[in-house]
């Protein structure tokens, strides 16, 4: 298993533990077979396991439809909280944050009305309008991560908001999201002698997962865009193919999913070398983070931590001069708070003759998300 903790100046700490993963999972789901409604199915998740399931990215949603042979409904862990106050702006792709100080609307915009809940760029201004997601005549922009020669994909074919979101994911990874990419270079550069109104991965919803969790990944079929009745608030994923969600009155009877999380918060104060050991003796390894989607899932149970720092499992060794993960996984994924955190010894505070990696939550800027510093004293996270 692996774990977390989380230190404070009152040496009150609070750690996270990730249970056994043979699968290299944080987290697991399990097929609920039993047909309940939406609150029962969340009551007897929240009692077996952690909760109703929640739903990371596309991965996540290959891993439920393969975890049921028959094609049926399912709940799982989104629900619908009405009214404009509870709308909550997000990026398409996953792990990337909404940042409102970021954001570069045109004038007027955005607009007070919940029915303009999808985003297009107007290029050369590279302004953005709210509108309906179903409005056909616009292009849009493609985000690929995989290739490493051309991320951006600009398509002046017509597509609605869904569809265009359909497409990217299907074909590269997704609608262009974040600040960082709308302001690449390369990006700016091919736009710059156009006059087109562009999709991009920004949208608004009132939907929330039952664990309290931000992921914005969405996976609607398209008819939700056209007709979203009043009375259906919670959602369920149709286990064919695709495993599109719809919604349904939540006081109806299915079948659900529940997940349960690796990742459990510990309270207690101890120095990373006897967190190591404790994680080692109670359950695997301190914690190791490899990719996005890893620090994505950690950072959010973070955020129950009263501490701002989290020890991980990531440490300094002064004859080789490099950082490893003690867990033996490779360095590859890189989330330091600014390169200097990294390139430059002088930021390295040091326990004894020893450096150790902790991972500070900036809770001031959302939008970075939780990135990783040296300190003396942080909380810690096994696995």
């Amino acid at each position: 298993m692996k774990c977390l903790k989380f230190f404070n100046s009152n040496n009150a700490v609070f750690s996270l533990v990730l249970g056994s993963l043979l699968t290299c999972q944080q987290y697991e789901y399990h097929f609920i077979e039993e047909q309940k409604t939406w609150y029962d199915a969340q009551k007897y998740c929240k009692e077996k396991y952690t909760d109703l399931a929640t739903v990371y990215d596309m991965t996540d949603m290959t891993r439920l439809c393969k975890s049921k042979e028959n094609q049926q409904e399912a709940w799982i862990g989104l629900h619908n909280m009405p009214g404009i106050e509870n709308t909550k702006w997000h990026w398409s792709l996953p792990g990337v944050e909404y940042n409102a100080t970021e954001a570069k609307w045109c004038s007027g915009e955005p607009c007070c009305t919940f029915h303009e809940s999808c985003v297009y760029m107007i290029s050369p201004k590279n302004c953005r309008r709210d509108v309906p997601c179903t409005l056909r005549p616009i292009g849009f922009i493609c985000y690929d991560e995989k290739n490493s020669s051309k991320k951006f994909h600009l398509f002046e074919e017509k597509k609605t908001w869904p569809e265009a979101q359909s497409y990217c994911r299907e074909n590269h990874t997704d609608l262009v999201s974040g600040l960082n990419q709308l302001q690449d270079e390369k990006l700016k550069e091919e736009i710059k002698n156009t006059t087109f109104k562009y999709w991009v991965g920004l949208f608004r919803d009132n939907w929330r997962w039952s664990d309290e969790s931000l992921f914005s990944f969405r996976h609607w079929d398209h008819s939700y865009f056209v007709n979203q009745p009043l009375e259906k608030k919670c959602a369920m994923t149709m286990l064919n193919e695709t495993g599109r969600w719809k919604t349904d009155d939540c006081k109806k009877t299915k079948s659900f999913f529940c997940y349960d999380d690796k990742v459990i918060l510990i309270n207690e104060n101890k120095t990373w070398e006897e967190a190591l050991y404790y994680c080692r003796e109670n359950h695997r390894d301190l914690v190791s983070i490899t990719n996005l989607h890893q620090q994505s899932w950690v950072k959010e149970r973070a955020k129950k931590a009263d501490s701002p720092y989290i020890w991980l499992g990531l440490r300094y060794t002064c004859t080789l001069d490099f950082w490893f993960w003690v867990s033996d996984e490779v360095v590859s994924y890189k989330n330091w708070a600014s390169p200097l955190l990294y390139n430059s010894n002088q930021y390295h505070q040091t326990v004894g003759d020893t450096k150790c990696e902790s991972m500070a939550p900036n809770r001031a800027a959302a939008a970075r998300g939780r990135q990783w510093i040296t300190v003396l004293l942080p909380v810690f996270m096994c696995h």
